[in-house]
């Protein structure tokens, strides 16, 4: 089934296939694309944190919210590198930079391409999200060796209004597609678990099929419910019905990298397994992720170790 043809009757249908059958289904895809135990390794690095200006009801770094989380200004260029090759060392195929920001201020973009110049001398694949890009700055992020440009769309365009007043659903298509002109890898996903029905997130897996172009990246993560935030108190999403979003999300972009991202610290390394059998492939090391708690380093060599994950490869047939 080619990307033009899903619909929700499609989405809904596979929702509903028994949860043995569809991992089968989506194992089989994962598997006519991608050796089956290869795991894309990444990192990420909070390098701006806190005082963010808008107000998504997920993120302990909205300067709407108190979580704890303290203002800190954007890390030097010494520091950042130090932190890459710390994740090359560890494993590391793609070195993810973040910044609590509503967009680039020009005043430090000068140094954010310095930093993207740096740490792609590393020989790593690097990926940053700086929130709403102009397109003269993903043109100037492209010039620079920049590989991926993370925006992710969070959830359905009805249910974000919910989530996220600050800044409009149309804002991130904008700038997605002002990183797909400048010819930039879209790195875009979601969160799955705020509170949202099967059908927002039905919807919000329709919209990123209608992307400009298929998606070489995506990263799906799982609510972490942070003290301080409008969301501390959601309910927990059953994890099954996690399990087959993954499932689904393989089925509809078969050549896609989907990441395991946020809320593995609370995963049993067995819920893990299951994801990875529905097509989950890429996962972020190390143990803080920005400024939440991530699966440690150990404890995700042990399960690789336990059930013949290669950690470090990620070749395509």
């Amino acid at each position: 089934m080619n990307k033009a043809s899903w619909n929700k009757d499609d989405l809904y249908q596979l929702y509903s296939t028994p949860f043995i059958d569809l991992i089968h289904q989506a194992h089989l895809v994962h598997r006519a694309h991608f050796n089956s135990t290869d795991m894309e390794i990444c990192s990420l690095l909070s390098i701006k944190t806190g005082s963010c200006p808008e107000d998504c009801g997920y993120c302990p770094q909205s300067a709407h919210f108190k979580t704890g989380v303290k203002k800190e200004k954007l890390m030097e260029l010494a520091e950042v590198i130090k932190q890459a090759k710390r994740a090359k060392d560890a494993g590391a195929k793609r070195f993810c930079m973040g910044a609590a920001w509503r967009n680039p201020p020009a005043q430090e973009f000068s140094k954010i391409l310095e930093i993207v110049k740096a740490v792609k001398a590393l020989a790593l694949e690097v990926c940053m999200t700086l929130g709403m890009l102009t397109l003269e700055q993903a043109e100037q992020l492209k010039k620079v060796g920049l590989d991926y440009y993370n925006h992710n769309l969070d959830t359905s365009p009805n249910y974000y209004k919910r989530i996220i007043t600050t800044r409009t659903y149309e804002d991130r298509l904008e700038t997605i597609n002002y990183v797909n002109i400048a010819g930039l890898n879209i790195c875009c996903g979601g969160i799955i678990g705020m509170g949202e029905s099967r059908e927002d997130r039905v919807n919000f897996l329709l919209q990123l099929s209608k992307l400009p172009k298929p998606l070489k990246s995506i990263p799906i993560n799982r609510l972490i419910a942070i003290k301080g935030t409008p969301l501390e108190k959601a309910t927990i999403i059953d994890n099954f019905e996690f399990i087959k979003t993954i499932a689904c999300v393989r089925i509809m972009f078969p050549e896609s990298i989907i990441r395991l991202s946020a809320g593995r610290h609370e995963m049993s390394d067995e819920m893990q397994v299951w994801c990875f059998m529905a097509g989950a492939n890429s996962v972020f090391y190390g143990d803080i992720l920005l400024t939440a708690k991530n699966s440690t380093i150990d404890r995700d060599k042990r399960l690789f170790k336990k059930i013949g994950i290669e950690a470090f490869t990620m070749q395509e047939k």
